[in-house]
This record gives structure tokens, sequence and C-alpha cells, in this order.
């Protein structure tokens, strides 16, 4: 049971191809994600975001390992100077005209142990809060 991943599924009253943008461009991406420097649907294309606590903010190192344009992108995710790696996973399912959205984190079990920040729970915590809240806001937007 402890090494199960950490699943969030939320369906998104938007067709797919909106979705998949939401996800894969940078600029919608800072709306409800991370304001990155940088990034491109691609295998092995290489992205950084710093995330954390108020208190202590981690370097995340990612690296994309799939992409099936408006379906499916996975990544590493890793922390600079940590050890452990995990995988992040998004999947598109197209429901009529709407989409529905499994977010799937695994591997959190090979982060240290000794620090609390990277606990799972606040790997559920976060996630639900950026696919349940951030997310759902940015992507339901009609204006956009």
């Amino acid at each position: 049971m402890k090494n199960e991943p950490v699943i969030i599924e939320r369906t998104f009253n938007v067709p797919s191809a909106r979705a998949w943008k939401a996800i894969t461009d940078r600029n919608d991406m800072k709306q409800w994600y991370f304001d990155l420097a940088e990034f491109k649907p691609e295998i092995g294309f290489e992205f950084q975001l710093y995330g954390g606590t108020e208190e202590k903010q981690y370097l995340h190192l990612c690296k994309i390992t799939e992409v099936i344009p408006g379906k499916k992108l996975a990544y590493s995710w890793r922390y600079d100077g940590s050890e452990g790696n995990s995988l992040v996973t998004f999947e598109l399912f197209a429901e009529g005209d709407k989409t529905r959205l499994k977010l799937t984190h695994e591997g959190l079990e090979t982060f240290p142990k000794s620090n609390p920040d990277l606990a799972k729970e606040n790997f559920v915590e976060g996630w639900i809060s950026i696919i349940g809240t951030s997310q759902k806001k940015f992507i339901e937007n009609k204006n956009l």
C-alpha cells in the first residue's frame, strides 16, 4: 500500500484539445501550474521549476519521457541534490464535450524519508490543489 502512486482525476467541461493545450503550452501552464522558462512537449526535453513550502524552495529537475499528442504527457520529477526519482503522468480522456484528466505521480517512495516536505500526503494535497482548483478554474474559463 505504501508504494501506491498518487492518482487524481478530474473532469473538465472543455474539449480534450483545450485540456491538452493547458498542460503543454508554457503560457497556459503559468496560469495554473508553474511559470516555466521554457517548455516543449517533446521526449527528452528538460525543464526546471522551483516549488515547495514558504520556508524551503526546491529545484525540481524534470525530463519528458513520453508524449502521445492530445492524450498523454509524462515526465520524470526529481530534486536537485537529493536522491530519488519519480514520474508524473497526465492522461486525457475525451468524454463527449468534456475531458477527464488523470494525473498519476509514482515513485514518491524513492525520496528521502528524512525530509517531511517530500511526504506522500504533501504531494496528494499539492496535486489536489493544482488539478482540482487552479487548473479547473483556468481551463474552464471561457475567455481563453
